[in-house]
């Protein structure tokens, strides 16, 4: 089969591995489509430990859609030609390997595998390019969770990547009123845009003053403000901590969910008579892939259309490199039959 070895810093092997045999309680899968991750862009760039756990020499990827190809004889329930989502956390068997499942090889064997545990059966109503995206929209549909969303509140969303958009979904799906992305990427803002979201380029408008006239006023400690319930940074800059400590409103509260945040300076004084809450979020639960089939199932937004390259397989390396291209790329996918 053909499977992709990382070996560290822009450094990934292409080559073919023995295609890999079901046991008695496994299953083989074929996979379909493989999304590439923020964090496989950031290991092939910067190197082991900017990301998941990927280990040198292993396979990786996971953000992928699969069709099982071969079940082991005491596997009942799960059929050849079945399509199915493998949940990264549970699919190998081993939380450490939810980076590692080999989305970016031919064939996966995946062990004991059970239905809406390791695996998940995936709607006709969902395109395998589509089906591609439910691991990133489910971390982005955890940091919508986690900022307990109420009917009818307001959110700003850091960062027009997958999962900032896909927080932003998830915002609407779970009630929120008015929804607005910031980004500096033109390119990724426009996708925002078209999938009903109010945008702002932050390089060059003022954010204040545009979050002001869009969701109205809401008193802070630095005065008025912009009447916003939520914010959540999917971009990982220095400054957006600092931004929504100053322009938070009262009760008003953050989620991190960037993998790239790192350490910032908190004003504890200024949280605390702001009555702010700061949230982290990382990763997802088997609620979230409920959520986020659910999202997919209904239709309401053109998720596909955040795809913005398609590579084959053989094109693994210039894909990561595309997808790393914030101005002229948003998600870059790789499709096993092109």
């Amino acid at each position: 089969m053909r499977a992709a070895i990382y070996n560290g810093k822009k450094n990934i092997l292409l080559g073919e591995l023995d295609t890999p045999k079901a046991g008695e309680h496994d299953i083989v899968v074929k996979n379909l489509y493989a999304s590439i991750c923020g964090t496989d862009v950031a290991v092939y760039f910067h190197g082991p430990g900017t990301g998941h756990r990927i280990t040198l020499g292993g396979e990786f990827g996971h953000e992928v859609v699969s069709e099982v190809v071969e079940v082991g004889k005491a596997v009942k329930d799960i059929q050849v030609g079945d399509r199915i989502y493998p949940y990264p956390r549970l699919a190998k068997g081993d939380p450490k390997r939810a980076g590692t499942l080999g989305g970016f090889s031919e064939y996966m064997l995946l062990p004991n595998p059970k239905w809406n545990e390791q695996i998940y059966r995936i709607s006709e109503k969902i395109s395998d390019k589509e089906a591609c995206l439910i691991e990133p929209f489910t971390v982005g549909c955890r940091a919508a969770r986690r900022s307990f969303p109420k009917k009818g509140e307001n959110a700003i969303v850091f960062g027009a990547g997958t999962i900032g958009i896909a927080a932003a979904i998830a915002l609407k799906y779970f009630g929120c009123e008015k929804v607005m992305i910031c980004d500096y990427s033109d390119l990724r803002l426009q996708k925002a845009e078209k999938l009903g979201m109010e945008i702002c380029n932050n390089g060059k408008e003022d954010l204040k003053e545009k979050a002001i006239r869009f969701f109205g006023e809401a008193p802070s400690l630095n005065g008025a403000t912009a009447n916003v319930d939520i914010y959540i940074d999917a971009a990982g800059a220095e400054s957006i901590l600092e931004l929504y400590q100053q322009m938070g409103k009262i009760e008003s509260r953050m989620v991190v969910v960037a993998v790239l945040a790192g350490k910032r300076p908190v004003d504890i004084l200024n949280m605390t008579f702001a009555q702010h809450a700061l949230i982290g979020s990382g990763g997802y639960m088997p609620e979230d892939v409920r959520d986020v089939m659910a999202i997919m199932e209904s239709g309401r937004w053109d998720i596909e259309s955040i795809i913005t390259h398609e590579f084959s397989w053989e094109k693994l390396p210039e894909a990561i490199e595309t997808a790393a291209d914030v101005e002229h790329a948003l998600n870059v996918v790789i499709s096993y039959d092109k």
